[in-house]
């Protein structure tokens, strides 16, 4: 059992993000609870889901409560790539209608680094190991 689990809360997308990341990654969703009728949360959206990606775990749900917050890249999601075509193709995806912070390229502490906000506001590093 994984212990230390990062946990997204979304307002309404997590089913979206979890089957983005899940197809990217060529990761598996273990458990998806939904709302149903009469629950706090709007039918169908997700009371929380547990995925795996990249052999960690990722928890999520879609908060019924409205937050005077969102995501922050003051806490990202850091992956090391395998190869040069692994990074490149996360990066397009994760960036495709997201904000890219720092684009793809050697910054001295790696060979190739990439930080990215994808469209769901979720912060990523993406390092060539």
């Amino acid at each position: 059992m994984q212990n230390l689990l990062p946990f997204l809360m979304f307002e309404g997308r997590a089913g979206e993000a979890m089957a983005f990341y899940v197809d990217l990654f060529g990761g598996r969703v273990i458990s998806d609870m939904r709302y149903g009728p009469g629950q706090p949360g709007a039918e169908g959206s997700v009371m929380q889901a547990v995925f795996e990606i990249k052999g960690t775990q990722v928890r999520c749900i879609d908060s019924p409560v409205k937050h005077a917050f969102g995501m922050t890249p003051a806490v990202s999601l850091f992956i090391n790539c395998d190869d040069e075509a692994e990074i490149d193709r996360l990066f397009a995806a994760l960036s495709d209608g997201g904000e890219a912070r720092m684009s793809l390229g050697n910054y001295g502490f790696s060979r190739k680094f990439g930080w990215t906000d994808d469209r769901f506001g979720v912060s990523w590093q993406l390092n060539l190991a």
